[in-house]
């Protein structure tokens, strides 16, 4: 007698599970302190939460479409669900993330902004730390874009060609790339001044 073994794939469950679970940290940080401290008491306290929350969950989906991009590339994917929810998330995110971005950048160069201040004491920080991150981050929404557009016009066929793999895995490991190089900035701009 021949037993087979039957392979489940994951559903979306993982998807409402962190979703529940996002909703339910976010539910109580917002019933144990007040929106003022939580947010922030500036002009652009919404716009840089939002930004600071947006590139939070882009750095988790690209460090996760990094790792399904590499087991794509090697060929260990039998379907591709678990490579394309998080390439379409990756984009989706990217575009938000680049929207409150260039929110919290209007004021920065705004008169009497960070900016000036930057220019004054230290160039070097403002041609780093704002524009060149600036400019990588806006890398990340086309990357991921790209790869998901591959993902979704040419579907089963990315399996069974080894270039369309190969180009999803590259873009989406210089989505990570991208992302990670801006975050770190960004994280490091937060200690400077805020806008």
């Amino acid at each position: 007698m021949q037993r087979t073994v039957r392979a489940e794939r994951l559903g979306g469950g993982w998807v409402l599970a962190g979703g529940l679970l996002f909703l339910m940290i976010l539910g109580m940080a917002i019933l144990v302190s007040p929106v003022v401290v939580l947010l922030g008491d500036g002009a652009n306290a919404f716009a840089s939460a939002m930004h600071g929350m947006m590139a939070f969950l882009l750095m988790i989906t690209a460090t996760i479409g990094l790792y399904q991009g590499y087991r794509l590339f090697r060929g260990d994917l039998a379907d591709l669900h678990d490579v394309l929810l998080p390439s379409v998330v990756n984009a989706v995110l990217a575009l938000f993330t680049i929207v409150f971005g260039n929110w919290i950048y209007i004021p920065y160069r705004a008169p009497g902004g960070p900016r000036e201040l930057f220019l004054q004491s230290s160039p070097m920080v403002h041609s780093i730390f704002f524009e060149f991150k600036e400019y990588i981050a806006l890398f990340a929404l086309p990357l991921a874009v790209a790869a998901a557009f591959i993902l979704l016009y040419y579907k089963t066929d990315v399996l069974h060609r080894p270039w369309l793999r190969y180009s999803v895995a590259v873009l989406l490991g210089l989505v990570f790339f991208a992302v990670m190089v801006a975050f770190g900035l960004g994280a490091a701009i937060t200690k400077l001044q805020a806008a």
